[in-house]
């Protein structure tokens, strides 16, 4: 049976804090966020899938909890306006983790792996498999069948409807240029199998608004 997100959240907390209030409290907080108006795609189907990816790696990973938790926190603060989301979702996380038997250490991992969300585009560190694991999880939906992903372009496109087309067209297809001019979209063999579709998907975009199609 398919767990609902919350006996996820439950499930994942409960070894690190017996305050059931304080799960309950958490988990309201995260919903409460990811499901403002705004949201379009950064919402709470994304970390389901993200969630759910990651299932069948759980043992690849060196700390699965605290990717799990990096991967609930990650777009917990979202504004397209603003370019702090990232550094303002990890100090969320450090605050909420600070109330549970978490070391110091293992929070600032949590913190560390959400901040690397910013830009996919960067180079990361290396050997890092649950950083790595964790970004290809992310951009999974860019390796989605075709369908998902127009969705999924047309959702992002709907979170930034404050932004003229002009300067959306402009930052979008820089963006998408920046994704395939990557060596890899995807940097584990686990997701690399989505790299084709990834590829076509991203091409498929990028013409679209150079042809004032989208």
């Amino acid at each position: 049976m398919t767990l609902t997100l919350e006996a996820r959240w439950q499930q994942l907390l409960t070894p690190l804090t017996a305050d059931a209030d304080l799960r309950r409290r958490g988990y309201q907080q995260l919903h409460d966020a990811y499901a403002q108006s705004g949201r379009h795609y950064h919402a709470l189907p994304h970390i389901r899938q993200m969630l759910e990816a990651l299932d069948p790696r759980l043992a690849a990973l060196q700390d699965a909890v605290v990717v799990q938790l990096a991967v609930w926190f990650h777009d917990v603060v979202y504004s397209p306006l603003r370019s702090d989301n990232e550094a303002r979702s990890a100090e969320m996380a450090r605050q909420f983790l600070a109330q549970t038997s978490l070391s110091a250490a293992r929070r600032e991992r949590v913190a560390f792996l959400i901040e690397r969300t910013k830009d996919h585009t960067q180079p990361q560190p290396a050997a890092d498999t649950d950083l790595h694991l964790l970004l290809d999880a992310d951009l999974q939906i860019l390796g989605a069948p075709e369908a998902d992903y127009w969705r999924y372009a047309r959702q992002v496109r709907q979170e930034y409807a404050l932004v003229p087309d002009i300067l959306y067209r402009r930052g979008r297809q820089d963006v998408l240029q920046k994704f395939l001019a990557l060596p890899h979209v995807y940097q584990t063999e686990e997701f690399r199998r989505l790299e084709p579709q990834a590829r076509r998907n991203l091409r498929a975009e990028l013409e679209a608004w150079q042809q004032n199609r989208f």
